[in-house]
């Protein structure tokens, strides 16, 4: 068999297209494969598919195929425009590859199976591009398979920020709660954000008006954007936020103790930042000798942990429950934890409505670790625009199918 017979049956080429020739350079480590057509050939009109369209004119093209072994391939052929009696002279659309790209499809199908596992600088690296042209590849697709979703079913959805860079930098991502991906990610973390995404719900098929659930921070930022662009949602603020704005105020206790307690309160901060379950035994030890120090700091623990047992129990307890807590804690010397309780009373709405809806964003915390450990492996990225689709790409569950596009 010729070797041009055997790249033909390798590449699955059909009439008119067929491997002319091929040549080898081994210094260079490249294999080139040239296709043509044979003369007097029509083709159909890539705008509607009308068959039988002369060729008026051809213009070469290549792209880069999957490597020959440790050698790059690469296609090359004469690419014809024809005449479409009803939509003019339009260039065809080759078999083995996307209009404008310089990759032939199954390269592209390599590429985007290694940047679901690697970093795109290391996929760059390790098949000799340049990053910025793989980016190229990871754009098409991803924002291809973000078009092609369908959002009708979306009904409960969490929303939160994640850091881009150190510093103000920050994209806000919003999750379906209930099919646990990311659905949209957007610059920023202001009001405009729900804005962008009840656009984006139309344009998949949704409306706002449909979402009937928002677990989210308390933000003035968000909790304008929710109450404007999701007018039929209930906002729950998510209890894991809650938990951390009292954990911020018990540490605030301790730091204004550890002022006049510096040798018994030195090295204890992570003691009263978590609940007893998630500390070793040696910690426990520690922090029960604490406990039974006059300290403000332990009391202010132990209201903390107090208000935990609110989430174990029904509404109808619940309710009491805080509003009794809140008075307990007003009634301490703790500035910080009447501040808390002062929030708790501002936010109240919100915050029971825990009790019913039961959502929250411990999804998306686990999607932002996500999130955050592929932005470490890639050591960051250049744009808000490459790590939004790296965002799609690790958690959005998308349907990447390597084919033409339309």
């Amino acid at each position: 068999m010729r070797d041009v017979d055997l790249f033909q049956l390798a590449l699955g080429l059909e009439e008119p297209w067929q491997v002319v020739s091929s040549s080898f350079d081994a210094g260079a480590r490249r294999l080139e494969l040239r296709l043509d057509f044979a003369k007097g050939a029509r083709f159909e009109c890539p705008e509607c598919r009308r068959s039988g369209c002369p060729v008026h004119d051809t213009s070469e093209k290549t792209w880069r195929h999957l490597d020959f072994f440790e050698h790059q391939a690469y296609l090359t052929a004469r690419v014809p425009r024809v005449v479409c009696p009803e939509h003019g002279t339009l260039q065809v659309r080759v078999p083995w590859a996307r209009p404008e790209s310089g990759f032939t499809l199954l390269f592209e199908a390599l590429v985007m199976a290694l940047v679901s596992e690697m970093p795109v600088k290391a996929v760059a690296d390790l098949i000799g591009e340049h990053d910025t042209r793989v980016w190229r590849i990871v754009h098409h697709y991803v924002d291809r398979a973000c078009a092609e979703q369908d959002f009708g079913d979306v009904t409960k959805v969490g929303a939160d920020e994640t850091s881009f860079r150190r510093g103000q930098d920050y994209v806000t991502v919003f999750a379906d709660l209930d099919e646990r991906r990311v659905v949209f990610a957007t610059p920023g973390r202001d009001a405009d954000t729900y804005k962008r995404f009840a656009a984006d719900l139309d344009a998949h098929g949704a409306s706002a008006s449909q979402v009937e659930q928002v677990s989210q921070d308390m933000s003035e930022a968000f909790l304008t954007g929710a109450l404007t662009h999701l007018p039929n949602a209930e906002i729950t603020f998510d209890r894991f936020h809650v938990k951390a704005k009292l954990s911020e105020a018990v540490d605030k206790v301790r730091r204004e103790e550890a002022r006049e307690q510096r040798e018994l309160l030195k090295n204890t901060r992570y003691l009263w930042l978590r609940r007893p379950q998630h500390l070793t035994a040696k910690q426990r030890d520690w922090l029960d000798e604490l406990l039974c120090q006059p300290l403000r700091t332990a009391r202010a623990y132990e209201l903390m942990l107090r208000f935990d047992d609110a989430y174990t129990l029904s509404r109808e307890q619940a309710e009491p429950y805080l509003r009794a807590w809140c008075q307990a804690a007003r009634d301490t010397d703790l500035g910080p934890l009447h501040d808390f309780a002062d929030m708790v009373e501002e936010y109240w709405l919100g915050i029971t409505e825990w009790w019913t809806s039961k959502v929250s964003n411990g999804l998306l915390e686990g999607l932002n670790s996500l999130i955050q450990a592929a932005k470490r492996r890639a050591r960051g990225y250049r744009s808000t625009r490459n790590y939004i689709a790296m965002i799609y790409l690790t958690v959005g569950k998308l349907d990447i199918h390597v084919t033409h596009a339309k």
